[in-house]
């Protein structure tokens, strides 16, 4: 499967961006999609993942209440609408793609070892 993220820009702190997943080459019903950021300097780090066989989405304590992950299956895409943006936001944004097939997946999966398709990041800048 292909995955490519889009959608990051520069803005300043409390605004939104929504980022963009689209996915290629497979039904995305049976994918469990992550989505991870790396900060200049600093190790990966699950944000959220959301199981489509679940219906279910999960998200990093720090950004609870801030960020929104979707999806639109007829799409093929997944989204991560991310409010209140802060400096510490600041990273470069990935998605990621686990196929599951109908094993329901019930927990956040925000290790990256778990997952073994990747797409290019996308850069979210926040200034303060």
């Amino acid at each position: 499967v292909q995955l490519q993220a889009s959608g990051g820009g520069s803005v300043s702190a409390g605004g939104s961006l929504r980022l963009s997943c689209t996915f290629d080459g497979d039904t995305l019903t049976y994918y469990t999609i992550g989505w991870f950021r790396q900060a200049p300097g600093k190790e990966r780090e699950g944000v959220s993942s959301i199981s489509m066989s679940a219906g279910k989405t999960y998200y990093k304590d720090s950004v609870k209440g801030r960020f929104i992950a979707s999806k639109d299956v007829a799409k093929n895409t997944v989204y991560l609408q991310m409010n209140d943006l802060k400096p510490e936001d600041t990273a470069i944004y990935f998605c990621a793609a686990k196929w599951v097939g109908l094993v329901v997946i019930t927990r956040a999966r925000l290790d990256e070892d778990w997952y073994s398709s990747w797409g290019q990041g996308t850069l979210v800048t926040v200034s303060s």
